[in-house]
């Protein structure tokens, strides 16, 4: 048996064994007119590929440099674009820069503490004590929703100084939200009016 795990390792795997098969028989026809003519046959097989691209200039230039590609550059012909870079092609990607994920309360998220962070950045006291009062509601319910049970308004002030390190000040009487809707168990469908199914007795 012939088995794909057997036979050379393909450079565009997504146009299939066919296709690599095609390029590999352009590469090996002697005559150079000829040879850019097959290669033309095949840009049009791989264009039928996506024909809603088939006559996008971009499109076009691509297949010819993945034809170069598949070739491993040896085909030669009268190409009709300038082939890749190949060094450009070997090169690895950079590494993106990942987060470190270094914060303290997950269940609050990152952006929260960097909100947090920034209040002091606020000269107006209405507009800081304003935000303030926001974010503590919004860390309360996310608190409740991730622990699934109610919490004092003293537990959030207490991280909310953990997390701005107690530069934050909470205005004297602050009183948050109750959102014990949170905590509700999802109602239940009433099935009371629906229709029941037909039932068939057999004789």
């Amino acid at each position: 048996m012939d088995y794909n795990t057997q036979r050379p390792q393909m450079k565009l795997p997504e146009y299939g064994r066919t296709i690599q098969q095609m390029v590999d028989y352009c590469c090996t026809i002697e005559d150079r007119e000829e040879r850019t003519k097959a290669a033309y046959s095949v840009i049009a097989i791989m264009g039928n590929m996506n024909p809603h691209l088939r006559d996008v200039a971009d499109f076009k230039h691509k297949l010819w440099d993945h034809l170069a590609i598949m070739s491993d550059f040896k085909m030669d012909i009268e190409w009709p674009y300038p082939l890749p870079d190949m060094a450009l092609l070997s090169e690895k990607p950079e590494k993106l820069p990942y987060s470190d994920n270094s914060f303290k309360f997950r269940h609050y998220g990152k952006f929260i503490e960097e909100i947090l962070k920034k209040l002091n950045e606020i000269e107006e006291p209405e507009k800081r004590n304003a935000l303030l009062e926001m974010m503590a509601n919004h860390m309360k319910r996310s608190y409740m929703v991730w622990k699934k049970e109610n919490i004092s308004d003293d537990i959030i002030f207490k991280e909310l100084a953990i997390i701005t390190r107690g530069k934050a000040e909470v205005p004297e009487g602050l009183k948050l939200g109750d959102f014990r809707e949170v905590l509700a168990p999802a109602p239940q469908q009433n099935n009371k009016g629906a229709k029941k199914r037909p039932t068939f007795k057999r004789k």
